[in-house]
This record gives C-alpha cells, structure tokens and sequence, in this order.
C-alpha cells in the first residue's frame, strides 16, 4: 500500500437505504454494495444532514452543515470562500476530479470559480436538465459541451474509469455524482435500462410506502423503474472496482459510496424528499479499502457531514477546526468509542424543520409559520413528530404531544437544542405539541426499565 491512499467518492441522487441487500432488500439489486458493506464498514444507520439535493452536496464538501455554508436550500451557488475536500486533498499534493452532477452553482456550464476548487471537470449543474437517461451531456474543463456515450450512469462511470487510468501513477481524489436513481424532472419518470424496469416491477414494495400508498404517492407506478437504476448503478460500481484490481490499485484506493438523500414517492408531502422521515433522510453507506476493511459494522447514527472528515482522517490529513462533522474511523477501530449518541437534520423548503435521529428515536420540530424557502432557520419551532422507532420502525405512529412520552421528548428537545448550538445557529424556543385530540391513555416509566430484573430460576 502507498503513503497516501487514493480516494473516490461514489455519490448517488434520491437512493433509498433499503435499496441495498447489506440492508435485507430481498431482490439481489447490489451484490458490489453488499461486497463493499461485508468486507470493508458498513453504516447501518447513516443520515444526510438535509434531505434536499443542494444543502446536502453542500455539507458533504465541506463537512459543514447547510446553515453554515449557506447552501441552506437549492438555488444557492457554494460560496467561493468555502474549503471543500478538493481543496484540502489538493494540498495534501492530491489530482483532483469531479464527474457528473454538480448542483452547487448558478449556471451551466458553471464558471471555474464555482466549481468546488476541483482540478479536473467533466459535470454538470443540473444533470437533470442537461441530459437524458441514453443522452449524457456534461462540460469539460473549458466548458464546452461533451456527449458521453451509453445509458447514462454507465457514461458517468466510464468518465471516473478513465480518470483512475489516466492518474493512477499519482495519489488521486474523484468525487463521481451520479444522478440515478433521481426521477427525470420533465417526465416525472425513473427511466431504468432497457429491460431493467421490467425486471423489478412488482417484486417488492417497502413497507411504510406500502402502509401509505392509501394516501395516494407514486411508488406503484415508479418502483420498478427506481430499482432498475439502482441495479444498473451497482453495475457500474462493480466496473470500478474491476478497473481499480486491474490497474493494481485496489488495496491503495479508499472507496466511500452514499447519496445525498432517500425518496419516499410523495406519501409523506407533495414530492420526494424535504420530511424527516427514514424514507427522506436514510442513505446508503459503506466505504472500502485502506483503514476500512475487515467487515466492521457501524450501528450509531452518523450522518454523510461526517464522511469528509472521516476520508481525510483516513488519508492521514488534518481535519480543519470549521469543519463540523466528526471522523467515524476511530467508531471503525472501536465500535465504543467517543462519538455523538445522534444525527442532526436540517429540513428546507418544504419546511423550516429541525430533527435528530438517535438509534430509537427520531424527533422532529418546525415553525409552522416559516417560509422554509426564505427562512434558513427559525427562533421558535414547535414538536411536530416524535417515532419510536424500536416499535414504529416505519414511523406511522406520531407520538408528538403525547403526555405518555412528555419525558422523551424533554430530553431529546434538550439535545437538539445542544446540537443546533454546535452547528452555529442562533438560540431557538422549542415550543411543546399540543396533546393529540382522542390520544390513547399510556404509561411509559423509563426510570422503571431501567432495572435490572434478578435472573429466572426453572426447577
């Protein structure tokens, strides 16, 4: 292994965690995910620090969260003050690379200035918008138009196929952004290979779009679609790590695989993400190579703003003081180590929310009277959700408001409040839910779990 480990970053748009059989999905969509999760770690539960394209892409440069990069929603071009991992790795005597979509400027083709600090340039702003599902079109350094060949996930992988090739005598670093399996705007469609939709349509449903589809959404009609771009994505991600092998660059290069959010199909509000649900904010996660292998698995909450502090670590790169994630290699190493007992969730647009996601609860607070547009944060929100997810996995149960669970939500109000102080914002009022209309008498006495019963004896 050489000094200094390369690095790739394998981003998709809108990917569900449960997409992934390293997660139980039944249908064999991502043996080379799988293969990465068993043998390399796993992130069992990791979440995006905003479930909005932007913001996300935003933190996952910078290792900051939205509100302090100012990227808070779409529409707001990554100030050119911003470090981003490019940068950092450049430093450290890194080539650099971006591929695909890049969703953090102004304008196609975005302007060098705007472009992250990145080296090499073959993306797009708005991926989306500039291409189709068999017709890519991207801009290259000079910002001239380029056409890449084949179904579309497929040319974005033979672009950072041809960059590992053509830098594979130095230490490299290539964030690759993929747009599958993100819907294609003009259509409302998830437009799948040839073949693939067919081959998954009707074979599965997850459950809590299942437990929903009474309220309308769209997940009959796209999953099949959805799924076979998953499969293809996860095709190309085992393309990669053929072209990694054959090069003999495999056991030096660092792969980190995730997206920027889930998709819940328009069940929980008029779109695909912007909720705190599981559906919105649970992603993919699993990284191989030097410093990851041995099949460690991580079950604490981390979030994707974690992961840029997390690959410079493991590059042997000093973590700069402005960022706000915290490396998970030492989690790696030792899975009691000192780390945050929750994630944090900025939600946008749609709403001007707050959340943390613990490994069983999930509490969520808004201002109903914010434009989560024009509103980057708030100075008073109110308990909106609270899920116990060790018996509400699919969170269809709010407990917000509740008088059986006033304590869980006055300590976990306590934490997000620590938590919104650590990402830099402004002092907030956490108002209380209103007791639900009808809620059922319950009793939850957490001092009385927390017993420990004396053993059984049988005779």
């Amino acid at each position: 292994m050489s000094a200094r480990p390369n690095v790739i970053v394998v981003f998709t748009d809108q990917q569900r965690w449960d997409t992934t059989g390293a997660q139980g999905n039944p249908l064999g969509l991502t043996p080379n995910f799988d293969r990465m999760a068993d043998t390399g770690t796993h992130a069992r539960l990791a979440v995006t620090p905003n479930p909005v394209c932007g913001p996300a892409r935003a933190a996952l440069q910078t290792g900051r969260y939205p509100t302090a990069n100012g990227c808070y929603r779409n529409a707001i071009p990554l100030p050119e003050s911003e470090r981003t991992l490019a940068h950092h790795f450049a430093d450290a005597g890194y080539d650099t690379g971006y591929v695909g979509k890049w969703h953090l400027a102004d304008a196609d083709p975005v302007p060098e200035s705007q472009r992250g600090g990145y080296g090499e340039w073959l993306a797009a702003n708005t991926l989306e918008f500039t291409s189709d599902a068999y017709r890519t079109i991207v801009y290259g350094q000079d910002g001239e138009p380029v056409l890449l060949p084949g179904y579309r996930s497929d040319a974005c992988f033979d672009a950072a196929i041809r960059f590992v090739t053509d830098h594979h005598d130095r230490p490299f670093y290539l964030f690759l952004s993929l747009l599958e399996p993100h819907h294609q705007n003009e259509v409302d469609d998830y437009p799948a290979p040839d073949g693939y939709e067919q081959r998954y349509q009707g074979r599965w449903m997850p459950p809590d779009l299942a437990a929903l589809s009474a309220n309308g959404g769209t997940a009959h009609r796209h999953m099949g679609g959805y799924l076979g771009q998953i499969a293809r994505v996860d095709e190309g991600l085992g393309r990669l790590h053929d072209a990694l092998r054959s090069l003999g660059l495999a056991e030096d290069t660092i792969v980190a695989y995730t997206s920027d959010h889930g998709c819940h199909f328009k069940t929980r509000n008029s779109e695909y993400k912007r909720s705190a649900h599981d559906a919105s904010i649970r992603v993919p996660l699993a990284i191989s190579g030097p410093g990851f292998t041995g099949g460690s698995r991580i079950d604490r909450p981390v979030s994707t703003v974690d992961l840029p502090p997390t690959l410079l670590d493991a590059a042997g790169i000093a973590v700069p003081e402005a960022m706000q994630g915290t490396s998970f290699l030492p989690l790696v190493r030792d899975p009691g180590a000192e780390f945050p007992d929750e994630a944090f969730i900025q939600v946008s647009e749609a709403q001007c929310g707050r959340a943390i996601r613990t490994k069983r609860w999930l509490y969520y607070v808004s201002d109903p009277d914010a434009d989560g547009w024009d509103d980057a944060a708030s100075s008073r929100y109110v308990e909106t959700e609270l899920y116990d997810l060790e018996h509400d996995p699919h969170q269809l149960n709010n407990l917000a408001g509740y008088p059986s669970h006033r304590g869980v939500c006055d300590e976990l109000r306590s934490r997000l409040l620590a938590r919104l102080a650590a990402a830099g914002e402004d002092a907030a009022e956490i108002v209380a839910a209103p007791e639900p209309v009808g809620a059922p008498v319950r009793h939850v006495d957490p001092v009385a779990r927390s017993l420990s019963v004396p053993p059984i004896r049988f005779s």
